[in-house]
């Protein structure tokens, strides 16, 4: 009680700062989509040169750093001026080596600063959420302009080999597809190929050119528009704001550990309102990057194809599938359909070119990224633990169940629960950060996912992991050729 009004003025003016943070993210992505459907019709390639389009994007691109960040907005700019230096000075057999270092070393100084400036607890847009996306741009172009250079094209896989960047960017490029304003706010990473393609006017044109449309009764390419699935995205993030506002304040996760909770409720009743909680957490997410995904839309960028009922598409920079990761049955499953693009980048910067263990370098890779609160190596290193685990038991018990139907349901069904339980389980320290509530709600658990999954390991035999998804486009080429 002492010690309390001391700390009032800063636990005051912390809470202040948050939620300013908020209302600035907010007002900051209504008017990057104003501006991003502006930009589109105004400023569309027809209409403005490739040099006005990046200058456009890149100029308010800091305006909105600085209107929504301050002063910490300059850890942004150091970030990206630092690795232009090694852009353009370092050797291409390293230049990878050298940005990795440098773009991951200063957000993990930040991310440690973050600690003494938010203090646990205090999740929201800080300068960090920016600073972990650029760090993806910049990671993701220093290994593709490797593999552009520094790399012959059939040590590549296809597709190493179809984002391979063949020339240094020039700084305007290099700072419009940094800090363009599409995705200062809050991403998502997109490759350095198919950004220049869009800010040249080449993007829905390239992915246009894969279907035969003479086949399909057109004369001329169609001109797709991104409105309907702009429109369908706001709906999607309309919805999801109203969940947060209703759901996420009335179901804590710190109540899962509360004393009187657990002394209260029975195993059985607490991995279900684990599952409650955890479905509350959602919808922030939903919400941030169904709205980053329709803001790049309206500009007319995330064009990705068409579908094989002839619909266009647009989620090429989509972050999440909502449908395949409520209905998802497996733990990989989970995850390629949960923040995708970072998924995808991983899988870029680390699992294809990892040596070794490649699994584990990269569950360790996003921990980091992440952050250094104790709660996400607790969530990581368990899902190491439990995606290995789920491997093991699909490899040798899956193919006893597709034989039938009613058998396939049932697998379905059961892994289905399986899987949302063994997520919540280890996304839970995700939330809490500390070490201390993290070892409380273990416990509360019996540490039984751990100890399954553990279990699992020692008793069924498993494979080694599939390194063909990592072999060169030729060697892949030369065994299907084999095969055949």
């Amino acid at each position: 009680e002492r010690l309390l009004p001391p700390l009032l003025p800063r636990i005051t003016t912390i809470f202040c700062f948050v939620c300013l943070l908020q209302i600035n993210f907010v007002a900051c992505q209504l008017f990057a989509l104003l501006a991003a459907f502006w930009f589109r019709i105004y400023l569309g390639p027809s209409h403005a040169s490739s040099a006005v389009r990046h200058a456009f994007a890149t100029l308010f691109g800091i305006y909105f750093a600085v209107f929504c960040f301050g002063w910490y907005s300059i850890h942004l700019f150091v970030l990206v001026m630092m690795n232009y230096g090694i852009m353009t000075m370092a050797s291409i057999p390293n230049i990878h080596r050298y940005s990795f270092v440098v773009a991951m070393g200063y957000l993990t100084l930040c991310h440690i600063s973050r600690i003494y400036i938010f203090h646990y607890g205090i999740l929201t847009t800080d300068f960090s959420g920016p600073l972990m996306i650029i760090t993806q741009k910049i990671t993701t172009l220093a290994c593709q302009l490797h593999d552009g250079i520094g790399r012959q094209a059939e040590e590549l896989t296809a597709e190493q080999n179809r984002l391979a960047v063949k020339t240094r960017p020039s700084l305007l490029e290099y700072l419009s597809y940094l800090l363009n304003f599409m995705s200062i706010i809050a991403g998502p990473c997109s490759n350095y190929k198919d950004y220049i393609a869009f800010i040249e006017g080449r993007h829905v044109h390239m992915k246009l050119l894969e279907v035969n449309w003479k086949q399909k009764g057109y004369d001329r390419l169609p001109d797709p528009s991104p409105t309907g699935a702009v429109m369908y995205k706001l709906c999607i993030t309309l919805v999801s704001l109203i969940l947060f506002l209703t759901l996420t304040k009335n179901f804590p996760m710190a109540y899962i550990i509360d004393n009187e909770f657990l002394d209260k409720t029975p195993f059985l009743s607490r991995l279900g309102y684990l599952y409650v909680v955890t479905q509350a957490a959602k919808p922030k997410y939903y919400f941030a990057w169904t709205l980053a995904d329709a803001v790049n839309n309206a500009a007319g960028y995330g064009f990705s194809g068409v579908d094989e009922r002839g619909t266009f598409r647009w989620d090429l920079l989509s972050n999440l599938n909502i449908w395949k990761i409520e209905t998802a049955t497996s733990f990989k499953m989970y995850i390629e359909n949960w923040n995708i693009q970072t998924a995808a980048w991983l899988k870029r910067v680390c699992y294809d070119r990892a040596p070794w263990y490649p699994t584990a370098l990269t569950f360790i890779l996003s921990a980091l990224w992440h952050g250094i609160y104790p709660g996400y190596y607790f969530t990581f290193l368990t899902g190491i633990l439990i995606t290995l685990a789920a491997r093991a038991i699909r490899n040798n018990y899956r193919h006893h169940f597709v034989s039938s139907v009613p058998l396939k349901i049932a697998y379905d069904v059961v892994t289905w629960v399986v899987t949302q339980l063994a997520v919540c389980y280890t996304v839970a320290p995700f939330v809490m950060l500390a070490v201390e509530p993290t070892i409380k709600f273990y416990k509360s658990m019996y540490f039984h996912m751990h100890i399954l999954s553990i279990l699992v390991l020692l008793v069924l035999p498993t494979r080694p992991e599939a390194h063909s998804r990592r072999k060169p486009q030729n060697e892949a080429m030369q065994n299907s050729i084999k095969s055949k």
